[in-house]
Parts: structure tokens; sequence; C-alpha cells
């Protein structure tokens, strides 16, 4: 790994940055000059380390996700007083608790190669043809199909379906590309933001009636959650399990290409779990985590008033690390910080790194290194992803 590949794949995140959502870019790159957690004017308080977001994480006590500012209260606008209840109440630790099962490392396992198995196989053979082939259509659709599995919605769908939901998840982030300031939408952005809501959750309450206990809307029917909460989680887990899963996976495999390390990983498979950390590390899909503060307190000397705001920058947090290094051992300043803290830490963490293993094997099941012949990032999303990244195996 050069020097000059560094660089490259530093500029290709820039760029994606930069075309996804230049006011998180702008934010982004201003707190890099900043402490580790500064007040920011109409934002609020911006924390750039990882021990001290990692330490707001798992306040529960001072810091919540339901208040103004907290990224619950998104969604506590789009499905009711019940949601907001949902992400600080015991309903919250009851269907974590009971769905557990489900997001194991064996079940991730068993579930990417269900769902995505066959997919998998089709996309290698045609890389060792040497096909061209764009490995983001190929992880927006491969997320989609996953997904519908988890909850128990039909999976056997034509892929432009799945593109079809993926846009629409990234429709419906996208309404909160403007709420670093404040997270109260406008009730022409709540309409558009409803309608979207109707359009993702579609089969919901047919798979809620008819889904098996393996399933997480058969979940939902057990625990008696009620159709309006069931149908707030499966919006949730369609923007988290699409979004962020195929930005994470696609990211990650152009990092491999950029940096040349994967002439490391095919010549020592071994790495696989390291490089998987390093792509979910260095890519950080949600760059922001936002939380309302519950009560006072106090932050590494600052004080902190109830009713502010505060956004931790998980991005700055998990790269300060370094590059992209597939033989970094594991830092834990940085822990698994891109999946969140606490009691909200990613449930689908598991499947999330299934998840990129599975494309990474893909992609060198042909024992070769693969080319990136083209890419295009994505523009005005929430989610940093690349809208495009086609590749080819030399022969």
């Amino acid at each position: 790994m050069t020097r000059t590949e560094i660089n490259a794949a530093a500029r290709h995140e820039r760029r994606l940055l930069w075309r996804g959502n230049r006011g998180l870019y702008a934010l982004l790159e201003a707190a890099r000059h900043t402490g580790p957690i500064v007040r920011v004017p109409r934002l609020g308080w911006v924390v750039t380390d990882p021990v001290l977001a990692r330490r707001v994480l798992n306040d529960h006590a001072h810091f919540t996700m339901a208040g103004e500012g907290g990224v619950g209260h998104l969604w506590t606008q789009l499905f009711g007083d019940e949601m907001a209840q949902f992400f600080g109440g015991a309903r919250h630790a009851e269907i974590r608790t009971r769905a557990r099962d489900l997001f194991t490392e064996d079940s991730a396992r068993a579930l990417v190669a269900r769902s995505q198995g066959p997919h998998h196989e089709a996309l290698a053979a045609r890389l060792a043809a040497g096909v061209t082939a764009d490995v983001a259509d190929a992880a927006r659709v491969l997320a989609g199909r996953l997904v519908a599995d988890l909850l128990g919605l039909p999976a056997d769908r034509p892929d432009a379906a799945y593109r079809d939901v993926f846009a629409a998840g990234e429709r419906l982030a996208g309404l909160a590309m403007g709420t670093a300031a404040s997270t109260v939408l406008a009730p022409g952005t709540l309409a558009r933001a409803r309608a979207i809501v109707t359009e993702l959750t579609t089969g919901v309450d047919e798979g809620y009636r008819t889904a098996g206990p393996d399933t997480l809307l058969g979940r939902c029917r057990e625990m008696d959650l009620g159709l309006p909460l069931t149908r707030g989680l499966a919006t949730l887990l369609v923007i988290a399990g699409t979004e962020t899963g195929a930005s994470g996976t696609v990211r990650t495999a152009a990092l491999l290409h950029d940096t040349g390390q994967q002439r490391a990983l095919l010549a020592d498979p071994g790495l696989m779990a390291n490089a998987v950390r390093e792509g979910l590390r260095v890519s950080t899909p949600a760059p922001v985590i936002g939380r309302h503060v519950a009560g006072d307190t106090t932050v590494d000397g600052r004080t902190l008033r109830a009713g502010d705001r505060i956004l931790l920058l998980t991005y700055l947090a998990t790269n300060g690390a370094g590059p992209f290094d597939i033989t970094r051992e594991y830092v834990p300043e940085t822990r698994q910080l891109w999946f969140g803290g606490g009691r909200h830490l990613c449930l689908g963490a598991a499947v999330a790194r299934t998840q990129v293993a599975r494309m990474l094997e893909t992609l060198l099941a042909a024992g070769r290194p693969y080319r990136v012949v083209s890419r295009r990032a994505s523009s005005r999303v929430l989610v940093p992803a690349y809208a495009e990244l086609r590749v080819q195996i030399p022969r």
C-alpha cells in the first residue's frame, strides 16, 4: 500500500461526502480543527472524540433519541408517541431480547446465504467470464432481498422491485438532510415522508398477519406490538438494512481496490474479518448520530443543559485511527462505533459484517484482483454512497 494509493482512496471518500451532502461535508471539515467537544451556534454540541461519543451513547439517563435533536424524534413525528415510548421504554429492550436470535453470527450467515447466495454465485460467474458488473446496483438489490427475507415479506420479486424500495428509502432518508439544526419536520415534509412510508411498507400488513415466528414481523405479532408500531419498525429496518448496508458494502469494496490491499487479502484470506472491520470503520455509513440532552450533565468539563442538542460526528471519531489498513489491529477506542453504542447498538451488526464479507468473497472468487473501471457518487443523499461502481476482473 503506497502513499499514492492511500491518498487516492481518501479523495474518493471525500468526493462521496461532498456529492452526497455538502452541509455535512462542511461540518466534518470544520470539526477536524476543533477540540473533542465544542458548542456550535444553531447546531448544539458537537463531539469528535470516540471515547466521549461512546460515553454519550451509553448514558441513557441524560441523553435520549426521542427528544428534539435525537434521531428518534424524526420517527416519532412519522409514527406517533408510541414510537417515542418505544425508543426509550421497556418494549425496546423486550423486542431486542425477543429478536436477538435472528441476528446472531450463525443466523446472519444463514440469512445472507438464503437471501443472497444464488445472486452472489451468479455475480462471481459473470466477473470470472470477464463481464463488467455494477457492484453498487448489485448491493442495493441484495440488501433489499435480505431485508424482505428478515421481515417476512415476499423475497421472490424481480430485481427492479428492490431497486424501487431502495430508491424510496433514499427519498425518505433525504428528507432528513435539513434536520442538522432542528429535527422538527415542516408539515409539507411530513406529508411527503408519510407518503413514502406507505410505499415502503406495502405488504407489511399482510406479513404481520401471516409471517412465521422466525421473522421480525412474526415476532412483532407475537408480542402484540400493533400495526402502527410494527410499520415504524419495518421502515426503520428498511432504511438501516438497505441504505447503510449497501453503502458500507460498496465503499469497502472500493477502499480495498483503491489502496491495492485486495492483493494482500487474496494472499491471506484470514485477513477478511480485518478488511470488513476496517471498511466499516473508514466508511462509517452513519456519519452523524444525534441525541437530545434530557438532563443537565457534564461531558469533558463542559456543562450541557436539558433541552440542548448534541451531534456525535462518528465519521471523524472512527477515522481518527488512520487510513484503511486491513493489517490494522483492533482499535479499542473506536470499537464498533460505526454501529452506534449502548442499548441502541445496531442489532444487525453481525448481518452487516456478513454482507460485506460475502461481497468481498464474491469479488475475489476468481483468485485475481478486480479493477474499478468507473464510479459515480450519489448526489443529495443522507447516507454517502456510490450510485455506480463498475468493476471487472482483467484476464
